[in-house]
């Protein structure tokens, strides 16, 4: 009877064990296995589907994942300049990333070094930033339109003199950057792969690396199913942008609470720190009233007369810098003023005029600026008061504008994320 007993608990556990290893892995994104759940036929075989090895790739230089959710995205200022252009509302955002700072003159300066080896006279020219707008007939700032941009010491502060337009281009110029310096890395790998470093020859397509920035890459690289394509750099979309600088994920509860709403990207209502060895600093570059940049020789309170360099000033929550001050950001939206109420509540964005077309504001009678070629800019200055600090604020100019108050920053889809 004994030896019966133990031959049947034997059989159970080998039972059991053949049962667990016979047991089929969930198909994921990342590893969807080797044959279709679908049709039953193997992937990768001669002949068929080919259902390349992921794995995720990181993040890109000095990207910082932005986790989506839930926010209230609107004004919580006193609208002084009775705009009503974007009243509070519920919208939720998809995971993305986001620049840790604005982009640097050292970093554009990179940008046209390239565009004048690789790509048309004209196309550089029109890249350079407008030195001018330090200009001003009533202003001693020529030595800023003349150094700032080059000099070795401002090569950390933010760039500006850049529109919209050509912000986007440095965009499209860091996408196929980064991506050619992943590609080098990958070396042997990449060629397993299918793609290649090599430049086209004249008679592949024309001028040998002509429009590198503007009209595409002239590499050879991997299909987006490969897993090796980077999603592209781009500027982040308005509501994007005022949830990462609002860093509300530094006043979660346990639960879905939030302990308080933020005017600033800082809690409280107070612009210097609160507490600890640097209580009473600023934090954020910013004009405080007519004539005070900076304050007082031996007591500065933002340590800034103009622009300062980038990570100077404490980060939020999300661990972003200069998401007030410093300098205005470019964003992607066409801007209208009645977006808060006509866009979706999902990744809320507006790409141009639909359900608001530009001839309802007559701008040919003068009586409105509003076209489609109107950009939204956010997040204060260091020549504007505290009012514009609010990531909730908001203003527009032409695309093809600039000014010395208004850079950027970069932003980009994280991929394989459901939220």
């Amino acid at each position: 009877m004994r030896k019966i007993g133990l031959l049947q608990l034997f059989l159970a556990l080998s039972i059991a064990v053949a049962v667990t290893s016979c047991k089929k892995k969930t198909p994921t994104s990342m590893n969807p296995g080797k044959i279709s759940s679908k049709t039953g036929l193997d992937y990768n075989k001669e002949n068929g589907f080919k259902v390349a090895k992921f794995k995720a790739l990181p993040a890109g230089p000095d990207l910082v994942f932005i986790e989506g959710g839930r926010f209230t995205m609107g004004s919580l200022e006193e609208d002084v300049m009775f705009t009503r252009d974007n009243l509070e509302r519920t919208v939720s955002i998809q995971s993305f990333y986001m620049d840790e700072t604005e982009v640097a003159n050292v970093h554009y300066l990179e940008f046209l070094d390239y565009a004048r080896r690789d790509s048309s006279e004209e196309f550089y020219t029109k890249s350079l930033p407008d030195t001018t707008v330090w200009l001003n007939p009533l202003s001693f700032n020529d030595s800023y339109m003349t150094m700032y941009l080059r000099h070795p010491g401002f090569r950390l502060y933010p760039v500006v003199g850049v529109s919209w337009a050509q912000a986007n281009d440095y965009c499209l110029w860091r996408t196929n950057a980064v991506s050619l310096a992943r590609y080098s890395k990958a070396g042997s790998e990449g060629k397993k792969k299918g793609f290649s470093l090599r430049r086209k020859k004249k008679d592949e397509g024309g001028e040998a690396g002509a429009e590198v920035a503007s009209t595409g890459d002239p590499f050879n690289h991997p299909s987006i199913e490969s897993g090796y394509v980077m999603p592209p750099y781009r500027l982040p979309t308005e509501a994007e942008w005022e949830y990462a600088a609002k860093g509300m994920i530094g006043t979660q509860y346990a639960d879905e609470n939030q302990s308080n709403q933020r005017i600033y990207p800082w809690d409280g209502s107070t612009l210097r720190t609160a507490r600890g060895r640097k209580q009473g600093q600023m934090l954020a570059n910013f004009k405080r009233g007519p004539g005070d940049y900076a304050g007082i020789a031996g007591k500065s309170n933002d340590g800034a007369i103009i622009t300062q360099e980038i990570r100077s000033y404490p980060a939020n929550d999300y661990g972003l810098y200069d998401m007030a001050g410093n300098v205005n950001e470019w964003v992607y939206d066409v801007y209208r003023p009645l977006s808060f109420s006509d866009v979706s509540d999902l990744n809320s964005f507006r790409r141009d005029g639909y359900l608001d077309d530009s001839t309802k504001y007559d701008a040919k009678g003068y009586n409105s600026l509003v076209s489609d070629r109107l950009r939204v800019y956010k997040g204060g200055s260091w020549a504007d008061v505290a009012y514009w600090l609010s990531p909730g604020t908001r203003r527009y100019m032409e695309e093809d504008s600039s000014t010395a108050m208004v850079g950027f920053r970069c932003a980009m889809i994280a991929t394989g994320r459901n939220r």
